[in-house]
């Protein structure tokens, strides 16, 4: 990918070397968590975002968290570069073509940096929950480890592949922006838990098409793309698919919980962005075969 000479984004909040540690007791105790959860909901934040981060909280025996100065993760450099730019490529795309498919001007999300866990405005996360987005705070939140995660433990290696990840992120704020994401989850609290993650799984898959409008527009005007990049991205899709990830950590698949989509569903929608590039090819809602 084609990145090096592309522009940096200033919209980027580096908290990497800030981690988390605990000083007295929180009372209350899950009260709050729940809280946090439900605040989550109303945003449109899966709340399990919510719920796994309170681990941070559990094992340290409901201690209150405070920020304490660590030493940055070597060798991310690089990564955070890389990171910036795809941003920054993000922002000028979708300036570029929200007042055309929208009649509206883009509102830029931040695109926070973090090392271990994090606080946010909808609640504590963890680097092992993977990249995440935040309609409360309107923040995309990564821990750049998670990029060697990708090459390493799902098999997807290459920096469009972490593209991809990035600009799904943005996905979502898009749709934060549109009203999507708090419809999903108004829908969502009125119906079972199976139905609920049907509707999650279509927020997810218009995420990953936005993000293939995302590449087409940005090649298109800044030729970013090399060759193998697309099969990158492909792979990182096929990766991270529900089907693929229930297998691989538990040996069987249970499609009604799925909240993301499989594999071939994220590529078919990732590709569907990729070779339409516009937003409104990206209607996973209406449509009946995902």
């Amino acid at each position: 990918m084609r990145w090096k000479s592309g522009r940096r984004s200033q919209n980027v909040e580096d908290r990497r070397g800030t981690g988390l540690s605990r000083r007295g007791k929180v009372g209350g105790g899950g009260i709050g968590v729940i809280v946090l959860a439900l605040i989550a909901m109303y945003f449109g934040v899966d709340p399990r975002v919510v719920m796994q981060g309170a681990e941070i909280l559990n094992n340290t025996g409901g201690a209150q968290v405070q920020t304490q100065s660590q030493p940055i993760p070597a060798g991310q450099e690089q990564a955070a570069a890389f990171t910036s730019v795809v941003l920054g490529d993000t922002e000028d795309t979708w300036n570029q073509l929200f007042p055309r498919e929208f009649n509206r001007n883009y509102k830029e999300p931040t695109l926070v940096l973090f090392s271990g866990s994090v606080k946010s405005a909808c609640g504590f996360a963890q680097a092992a929950m993977g990249p995440f987005y935040c309609p409360g705070d309107q923040k995309v939140y990564i821990d750049l480890s998670f990029f060697d995660d990708l090459k390493n433990r799902f098999g997807a290696p290459g920096d469009f592949a972490q593209a991809y990840v990035i600009a799904h992120e943005v996905g979502h704020h898009i749709q934060t922006l549109l009203g999507i994401s708090k419809q999903v989850m108004t829908q969502r609290q009125r119906v079972s838990e199976e139905q609920g993650n049907a509707l999650s799984v279509r927020q997810e898959l218009q995420a990953d098409c936005l993000a293939g409008v995302w590449a087409h527009n940005a090649h298109k005007a800044r030729n970013i793309l090399e060759s193998g990049d697309i099969e990158e991205g492909l792979n990182a899709a096929t990766a991270i698919g529900d089907d693929r990830i229930q297998k691989q950590t538990r040996g069987y698949i249970t499609p009604e919980s799925f909240t993301h989509g499989s594999s071939e569903q994220r590529v078919r929608w990732f590709k569907r962005g990729l070779e339409a590039g516009t937003a409104d090819s990206c209607d996973t809602f209406s449509t009946r075969q995902l």
